[in-house]
């Protein structure tokens, strides 16, 4: 009788924990696509991680082309063609979102940035996204030119 033979290749490695940077922010190697930002929204710690599956729900809901990437360790959301119109980043006490044509959206999102045309969404453990009214900015930011690097 034969011993049975592995028809896969060698165990698969057990995978790293992702190490966690100054405030709480994941450490995610740049990629292009869906799982980079998967993985980044795993990682994210506590409360943060359904806060951060519910805003790329919400994205990708309401625009199903959107394109995805992890740069700089932020997950970024934009258009083919057109640029990037929304970051996510961790800090200890929220999660930051980045309208990166911010002063062109209806409403004008509350957080205010350096940058001329950024604005910021921050939100706090406890806090209730109004889901409709993020949805209206993703929308609307989606269908302007974006943030080219």
């Amino acid at each position: 009788m034969r011993a049975a033979v592995a028809l896969n290749g060698p165990p698969a490695k057990k995978a790293k924990p992702v190490k966690l940077l100054s405030g709480g922010n994941p450490q995610i190697a740049k990629a292009d696509g869906d799982a980079p930002v998967q993985a980044y929204i795993a990682a994210m710690p506590g409360w943060k991680r359904d806060t951060g599956a519910l805003l790329d729900a919400l994205i990708v809901r309401t625009v199903p082309n959107v394109s995805k990437a992890v740069k700089w360790n932020s997950p970024l959301y934009g258009i083919e063609g057109q640029g990037w119109f929304l970051g996510v980043h961790v800090f200890t006490r929220y999660v930051k979102v980045a309208f990166f044509r911010g002063t062109s959206l209806q409403p004008v999102p509350p957080g205010a940035s350096k940058s001329n045309d950024t604005r910021y969404l921050d939100i706090h453990e406890g806090d209730e996204l109004d889901e409709a009214q993020f949805a209206a900015w993703v929308k609307q930011a989606a269908a302007l030119p974006g943030w080219v690097p």
